[in-house]
Protein backbone atom coordinates (compact mmCIF):
# COMPACT_ATOMS: atom_id res chain seq x y z
CA UNK A 1 0.00 0.00 0.00
CA UNK A 2 1.09 3.61 -0.18
CA UNK A 3 0.31 6.10 2.55
CA UNK A 4 -2.45 7.15 0.74
CA UNK A 5 -3.72 4.00 -0.23
CA UNK A 6 -3.36 3.36 3.81
CA UNK A 7 -4.78 6.38 4.71
CA UNK A 8 -7.48 5.83 3.02
CA UNK A 9 -8.05 2.44 4.29
CA UNK A 10 -8.20 3.42 7.68
CA UNK A 11 -10.51 6.27 6.71
CA UNK A 12 -12.98 3.53 5.49
CA UNK A 13 -12.65 1.35 8.09
CA UNK A 14 -13.22 3.55 11.01
CA UNK A 15 -16.54 5.33 9.54
CA UNK A 16 -17.44 1.49 9.10
CA UNK A 17 -16.86 0.74 12.86
CA UNK A 18 -17.72 3.85 14.23
CA UNK A 19 -14.35 4.48 15.89
CA UNK A 20 -12.73 8.10 16.82
CA UNK A 21 -9.32 8.60 16.65
CA UNK A 22 -7.61 10.98 18.68
CA UNK A 23 -3.98 12.52 17.48
CA UNK A 24 -1.28 14.62 19.81
CA UNK A 25 -0.14 17.47 18.09
CA UNK A 26 3.61 15.35 18.26
CA UNK A 27 2.79 12.47 15.90
CA UNK A 28 3.80 12.48 12.20
CA UNK A 29 1.53 14.38 9.64
CA UNK A 30 0.27 11.11 7.97
CA UNK A 31 -1.17 10.31 11.05
CA UNK A 32 -2.47 14.00 11.47
CA UNK A 33 -4.71 13.13 8.07
CA UNK A 34 -6.33 10.20 9.36
CA UNK A 35 -7.45 12.01 12.55
CA UNK A 36 -10.70 13.46 14.03
CA UNK A 37 -9.26 15.63 16.25
CA UNK A 38 -5.66 16.76 16.55
CA UNK A 39 -4.26 18.73 19.47
CA UNK A 40 -2.75 18.54 23.47
CA UNK A 41 -3.30 16.02 25.74
CA UNK A 42 -6.18 16.87 27.80
CA UNK A 43 -8.37 18.52 24.75
CA UNK A 44 -8.22 15.16 23.54
CA UNK A 45 -9.34 13.43 25.98
CA UNK A 46 -12.16 15.82 26.52
CA UNK A 47 -13.62 16.03 22.92
CA UNK A 48 -13.36 11.77 22.96
CA UNK A 49 -15.66 12.54 26.00
CA UNK A 50 -18.31 14.85 23.88
CA UNK A 51 -18.54 12.33 20.92
CA UNK A 52 -21.02 9.40 19.97
CA UNK A 53 -18.39 6.64 19.30
CA UNK A 54 -17.79 3.91 21.86
CA UNK A 55 -14.36 2.61 20.62
CA UNK A 56 -11.69 5.54 20.95
CA UNK A 57 -7.95 4.92 19.44
CA UNK A 58 -5.05 7.45 20.86
CA UNK A 59 -2.52 8.06 18.64
CA UNK A 60 0.12 9.08 21.42
CA UNK A 61 1.53 7.82 24.74
CA UNK A 62 0.36 6.24 27.49
CA UNK A 63 -1.07 8.64 30.11
CA UNK A 64 -3.05 10.25 27.25
CA UNK A 65 -4.78 7.00 26.67
CA UNK A 66 -5.24 6.48 30.73
CA UNK A 67 -6.87 10.12 30.85
CA UNK A 68 -8.96 9.54 27.70
CA UNK A 69 -10.34 6.46 29.58
CA UNK A 70 -10.36 8.55 33.18
CA UNK A 71 -13.01 10.81 31.34
CA UNK A 72 -15.02 8.27 29.19
CA UNK A 73 -14.72 5.48 31.24
CA UNK A 74 -17.69 3.90 29.55
CA UNK A 75 -16.05 3.80 26.03
CA UNK A 76 -13.43 1.19 24.70
CA UNK A 77 -10.08 3.37 24.69
CA UNK A 78 -6.77 1.78 22.47
CA UNK A 79 -3.57 3.26 22.44
CA UNK A 80 -2.32 2.59 18.91
CA UNK A 81 1.71 1.33 20.10
CA UNK A 82 1.89 -0.15 23.30
CA UNK A 83 5.40 1.18 23.88
CA UNK A 84 4.66 4.47 23.45
CA UNK A 85 5.11 5.76 26.98
CA UNK A 86 6.42 9.38 28.75
CA UNK A 87 9.48 9.62 30.57
CA UNK A 88 8.29 11.98 32.46
CA UNK A 89 5.30 10.33 33.08
CA UNK A 90 6.99 7.53 34.67
CA UNK A 91 9.52 9.99 36.71
CA UNK A 92 7.91 9.60 39.96
CA UNK A 93 7.19 6.14 41.40
CA UNK A 94 3.63 6.82 43.99
CA UNK A 95 5.89 5.63 46.79
CA UNK A 96 8.01 8.33 46.33
CA UNK A 97 5.23 10.86 45.83
CA UNK A 98 3.31 9.29 49.39
CA UNK A 99 6.83 10.50 51.38
CA UNK A 100 6.93 13.78 49.88
CA UNK A 101 3.27 13.97 51.09
CA UNK A 102 3.84 12.86 54.29
CA UNK A 103 7.19 15.77 54.44
CA UNK A 104 4.80 18.12 53.52
CA UNK A 105 1.57 17.61 54.67
CA UNK A 106 0.84 21.86 54.34
CA UNK A 107 1.35 21.69 50.79
CA UNK A 108 -1.15 21.11 48.31
CA UNK A 109 0.20 18.72 45.36
CA UNK A 110 -0.50 19.80 41.61
CA UNK A 111 0.62 17.06 39.34
CA UNK A 112 1.28 18.14 35.49
CA UNK A 113 -0.91 15.81 33.14
CA UNK A 114 1.87 13.96 32.00
CA UNK A 115 1.92 11.76 35.03
CA UNK A 116 -0.01 8.04 35.03
CA UNK A 117 -3.23 7.52 36.67
CA UNK A 118 -1.64 5.74 39.85
CA UNK A 119 0.26 8.98 41.07
CA UNK A 120 -2.72 11.19 40.37
CA UNK A 121 -4.76 9.11 42.47
CA UNK A 122 -2.08 11.11 45.18
CA UNK A 123 -2.44 14.40 43.77
CA UNK A 124 -5.21 17.29 44.92
CA UNK A 125 -5.01 19.00 41.67
CA UNK A 126 -4.06 18.35 37.79
CA UNK A 127 -2.76 21.23 35.14
CA UNK A 128 -2.24 21.18 31.18
CA UNK A 129 0.94 23.35 30.44
CA UNK A 130 -1.39 26.10 28.97
CA UNK A 131 -3.89 25.98 32.06
CA UNK A 132 -0.94 25.59 34.96
CA UNK A 133 -0.72 29.39 36.07
CA UNK A 134 -4.39 30.19 36.11
CA UNK A 135 -5.61 26.69 38.17
CA UNK A 136 -2.43 27.01 40.70
CA UNK A 137 -3.27 30.44 41.17
CA UNK A 138 -6.96 29.82 42.23
CA UNK A 139 -5.85 27.14 44.67
CA UNK A 140 -6.52 28.66 48.12
CA UNK A 141 -3.59 27.25 49.77
CA UNK A 142 -0.43 29.61 49.33
CA UNK A 143 2.36 26.38 49.79
CA UNK A 144 2.50 24.17 46.48
CA UNK A 145 4.39 20.64 45.68
CA UNK A 146 4.10 20.80 41.88
CA UNK A 147 5.11 17.21 40.22
CA UNK A 148 6.62 16.22 38.22
CA UNK A 149 8.33 18.43 35.81
CA UNK A 150 10.88 21.17 37.64
CA UNK A 151 11.28 23.11 34.73
CA UNK A 152 7.66 23.81 34.32
CA UNK A 153 7.25 24.62 37.66
CA UNK A 154 9.66 26.95 37.60
CA UNK A 155 8.21 28.82 34.57
CA UNK A 156 4.72 28.77 37.03
CA UNK A 157 6.76 30.13 39.86
CA UNK A 158 8.01 32.63 37.94
CA UNK A 159 4.41 33.76 36.74
CA UNK A 160 2.98 33.17 40.55
CA UNK A 161 5.36 34.65 43.19
CA UNK A 162 2.40 34.86 45.60
CA UNK A 163 2.75 30.98 45.67
CA UNK A 164 5.68 29.20 47.40
CA UNK A 165 6.48 26.10 44.90
CA UNK A 166 8.20 23.08 46.20
CA UNK A 167 9.64 21.48 42.96
CA UNK A 168 10.66 17.84 42.12
CA UNK A 169 13.52 17.18 39.91
CA UNK A 170 12.17 15.77 37.13
CA UNK A 171 11.46 16.49 33.26
CA UNK A 172 10.76 16.38 29.27
CA UNK A 173 13.92 14.59 28.19
CA UNK A 174 13.31 15.62 24.61
CA UNK A 175 12.83 18.95 26.04
CA UNK A 176 16.49 18.80 27.93
CA UNK A 177 18.27 18.14 24.66
CA UNK A 178 18.56 22.00 24.11
CA UNK A 179 22.04 23.65 24.39
CA UNK A 180 23.37 26.95 24.61
CA UNK A 181 24.69 26.28 21.65
CA UNK A 182 21.56 25.45 19.27
CA UNK A 183 20.31 28.95 20.35
CA UNK A 184 23.44 30.65 19.51
CA UNK A 185 23.41 28.96 16.16
CA UNK A 186 19.60 29.54 15.51
CA UNK A 187 19.96 33.42 16.02
CA UNK A 188 22.95 33.88 14.36
CA UNK A 189 21.55 31.61 10.98
CA UNK A 190 18.26 33.45 11.29
CA UNK A 191 18.49 36.75 12.68
CA UNK A 192 14.81 37.60 12.25
CA UNK A 193 13.02 34.86 13.42
CA UNK A 194 11.08 34.66 16.68
CA UNK A 195 11.94 31.59 19.12
CA UNK A 196 8.64 30.28 20.37
CA UNK A 197 9.29 27.71 22.97
CA UNK A 198 7.98 25.28 25.35
CA UNK A 199 8.21 25.82 29.13
CA UNK A 200 9.00 22.00 29.42
CA UNK A 201 12.78 22.95 28.68
CA UNK A 202 15.19 24.78 30.74
CA UNK A 203 14.68 28.01 32.33
CA UNK A 204 17.67 29.07 31.13
CA UNK A 205 16.53 28.46 27.57
CA UNK A 206 12.82 29.89 28.25
CA UNK A 207 13.93 33.41 29.06
CA UNK A 208 15.72 33.76 25.59
CA UNK A 209 12.67 32.96 23.95
CA UNK A 210 10.47 35.58 22.41
CA UNK A 211 6.86 33.48 23.32
CA UNK A 212 6.57 30.44 26.12
CA UNK A 213 3.51 28.34 25.46
CA UNK A 214 2.17 24.85 25.24
CA UNK A 215 1.96 22.85 21.92
CA UNK A 216 -1.34 24.58 20.46
CA UNK A 217 -0.59 27.82 21.81
CA UNK A 218 2.81 27.59 20.35
CA UNK A 219 0.94 26.20 16.61
CA UNK A 220 -1.82 29.21 17.31
CA UNK A 221 0.73 32.49 17.84
CA UNK A 222 2.50 30.90 14.65
CA UNK A 223 -0.40 31.31 12.38
CA UNK A 224 -1.70 34.54 13.82
CA UNK A 225 1.46 36.03 13.99
CA UNK A 226 2.67 38.56 10.92
CA UNK A 227 6.19 37.57 11.29
CA UNK A 228 7.44 35.00 8.37
CA UNK A 229 10.03 33.31 10.19
CA UNK A 230 9.76 31.10 13.52
CA UNK A 231 12.16 28.69 15.14
CA UNK A 232 10.32 25.80 17.06
CA UNK A 233 11.88 24.87 20.35
CA UNK A 234 9.21 22.07 21.09
CA UNK A 235 9.57 18.04 19.59
CA UNK A 236 10.72 18.64 15.94
CA UNK A 237 7.25 17.23 14.35
CA UNK A 238 5.74 20.77 14.56
CA UNK A 239 7.93 22.17 12.06
CA UNK A 240 6.50 20.15 9.61
CA UNK A 241 2.86 20.41 10.44
CA UNK A 242 3.36 24.49 10.80
CA UNK A 243 5.03 24.40 7.15
CA UNK A 244 2.31 22.68 5.96
CA UNK A 245 -0.47 25.05 7.47
CA UNK A 246 1.47 28.40 6.86
CA UNK A 247 3.53 27.28 3.59
CA UNK A 248 3.89 31.53 3.05
CA UNK A 249 6.35 30.87 6.49
CA UNK A 250 9.30 29.93 7.18
CA UNK A 251 9.95 27.39 10.32
CA UNK A 252 13.08 25.91 11.38
CA UNK A 253 13.58 23.34 14.22
CA UNK A 254 16.02 24.99 16.95
CA UNK A 255 17.78 21.63 17.13
CA UNK A 256 17.76 18.79 15.51
CA UNK A 257 17.70 16.35 18.33
CA UNK A 258 14.53 17.67 19.88
CA UNK A 259 12.66 14.04 19.10
CA UNK A 260 10.75 12.12 21.36
CA UNK A 261 11.05 8.64 20.16
CA UNK A 262 7.85 7.69 22.10
CA UNK A 263 5.97 9.74 20.30
CA UNK A 264 7.48 9.32 17.08
CA UNK A 265 6.91 5.18 17.77
CA UNK A 266 3.15 4.86 16.27
CA UNK A 267 3.06 4.54 12.34
CA UNK A 268 0.64 4.83 10.19
CA UNK A 269 0.16 1.03 9.97
CA UNK A 270 -0.38 1.02 14.00
CA UNK A 271 -3.36 3.09 13.60
CA UNK A 272 -4.71 0.59 10.89
CA UNK A 273 -3.74 -2.51 13.24
CA UNK A 274 -6.05 -0.87 15.64
CA UNK A 275 -8.72 0.21 13.79
CA UNK A 276 -9.29 -3.40 12.45
CA UNK A 277 -8.83 -4.96 15.71
CA UNK A 278 -5.70 -6.65 15.31
CA UNK A 279 -3.43 -4.10 16.93
CA UNK A 280 -2.79 -1.81 19.89
CA UNK A 281 -4.04 -2.26 23.19
CA UNK A 282 -6.93 -1.54 24.75
CA UNK A 283 -6.17 0.48 28.23
CA UNK A 284 -8.35 -1.20 31.02
CA UNK A 285 -8.37 0.30 34.36
CA UNK A 286 -10.35 -0.62 37.66
CA UNK A 287 -13.68 1.18 38.74
CA UNK A 288 -11.87 2.30 41.60
CA UNK A 289 -8.28 4.03 39.61
CA UNK A 290 -10.82 5.99 37.31
CA UNK A 291 -12.31 7.27 40.17
CA UNK A 292 -8.94 8.11 42.47
CA UNK A 293 -7.36 9.35 39.69
CA UNK A 294 -10.04 11.54 37.93
CA UNK A 295 -10.58 13.39 41.49
CA UNK A 296 -7.70 15.80 40.83
CA UNK A 297 -8.87 15.93 37.36
CA UNK A 298 -12.26 16.95 38.36
CA UNK A 299 -10.56 19.41 40.91
CA UNK A 300 -8.77 21.23 38.14
CA UNK A 301 -11.98 21.44 36.06
CA UNK A 302 -13.61 23.12 38.87
CA UNK A 303 -10.96 25.57 39.45
CA UNK A 304 -10.06 26.20 35.77
CA UNK A 305 -14.09 28.47 35.97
Amino acid sequence: MTVRELQDAIIKEKKERDICILVHAYQRHDIWEVADYIGDSFGLAQEAAKVSSKKVIMCGVRFMAETVKMLSPEKQVYLANPVAGCPMAEQIEPEMLAALKAENPDHTVVAYINTTAELKTLCDVAVTSSSAVKIINNIVNDKILFVPDCNLGDWIAKKLPNKQMKLVHGGCPTHLRFTQRDFDKAREEHPGAKILIHPEARPEFVAQADFVGSTTEIMAYAKKSEDKEFIIATENSIVEHLQFDCPDKNFYALSKDCVCHNMQATTLADVYRTVLGTGGEEILMSDELIRDSRKCIDAMLELGK
